[in-house]
C-alpha cells in the first residue's frame, strides 16, 4: 500500500494546504499518483502553540471538516511534523504527536547549524517516551552541517524520511543514494504543500527508486503499528 508519510494535506492549519478545496486537489492527485494511505503531518512549534492539546483540538476540526468532504482517500492518519527545541522532550504530552496508532514521532531539526543539544532532545523523547524517531527530510541538512555534524546526524538511533523530489535533485541525489547503499532505514513523502510550487509527487519516486525500497517504506508503518482496526 503506497503510504505518504510526510504533507501538510489538513486545510488551514499551517503553511501547507490554505483551503479545504485545496487539501482535495492535493489528495485527489496523491490517488491518481498511486497512494492509498496518508499520514498527515502538519508543523508543530512548540513556541508558538498554547499546548499540545489547543493543537491537537485544531488539527481534529481540520481533519474532521477534510472527511467530512469525501475525500479521494479515506486511509488518513494524524501525525506532526514537529520542530526540535530546547525544552521540547519536556513539553508534557509530547508523546500525543506520534503518528496515529504507532509508535512513531517525526523530528525537524532547525535549520542552523548542528549544536549538540539537538541530538540530546531527540534521544530524550525516544528514551524517556519509549518512541521511535523519524527524522524528517533528512537530505536538507547536508547543506546547513558541517560533514562531521552530518555524520552526528546520521549515527543517531532514527528512521530517515526522504523528500521524493530529492531524487531529482544532483546533490540530495547523492545523500540518498548513500542512505539506501547503507542500508538506512527510510520512510518516503512528498512533503506536499500546495498544487503550485510543492505539489503532490509521488510520480517522482516511482520513476527514480527501486519498487523494493517503496515497498520497506510502506511496511516500516506496519512494523509499528500498535493496534489493527485501521481502515484499509
Amino acid at each position: 500500500m503506497l503510504t505518504e508519510y510526510h504533507c501538510h494535506i489538513l486545510p488551514c492549519i499551517d503553511d501547507g494546504s490554505d483551503s479545504l478545496e485545496t487539501s482535495l486537489e492535493m489528495i485527489r492527485l496523491m490517488h491518481e499518483q498511486g497512494v492509498r494511505r496518508i499520514v498527515a503531518t502538519p508543523h508543530f512549534y512548540a513556541h508558538r502553540e498554547k499546548s499540545v492539546a489547543h493543537f491537537l483540538e485544531k488539527r481534529d476540526y481540520a481533519y474532521d471538516r477534510l472527511m467530512q468532504a469525501g475525500p479521494a482517500i479515506k486511509n488518513i492518519l494524524l501525525g506532526a511534523e514537529v520542530a526540535i527545541e530546547r525544552g521540547i522532550s519536556t513539553l508534557p504530552d509530547i508523546s500525543k504527536l506520534v503518528f496515529q496508532d504507532t509508535d512513531l514521532i517525526m523530528l525537524e531539526f532547525p535549520y542552523k547549524s548542528f549544536e549538540g543539544w539537538m541530538a540530546e532532545e531527540l534521544d530524550d523523547i525516544a528514551v524517556k517516551y519509549g518512541l521511535e524517531i523519524i527524522i524528517a527530510h533528512v537530505h536538507r541538512y547536508q547543506e546547513l552541517y558541517s560533514k562531521s555534524d552530518f555524520e552526528t546526524l546520521l549515527s543517531l538511533n532514527a528512521l530517515y524520511q526522504i523528500n521524493n523530489e530529492a531524487f531529482a535533485d544532483r546533490k540530495e541525489k547523492k545523500v540518498v543514494k548513500r542512505l539506501i547503499k547503507e542500508r538506512y532505514p527510510l520512510v518516503f513523502g512528498s512533503d506536499a504543500h500546495n498544487m503550485q510550487s510543492r505539489r503532490p509527487n509521488w510520480d517522482l519516486l516511482q520513476k527514480k527508486a527501486e519498487k523494493s525500497l517503496i515497498f520497506s517504506s510502506d511496511r516500516l508503518l506496519e512494523k509499528h503499528r500498535l493496534k489493527t482496526d485501521w481502515d484499509m
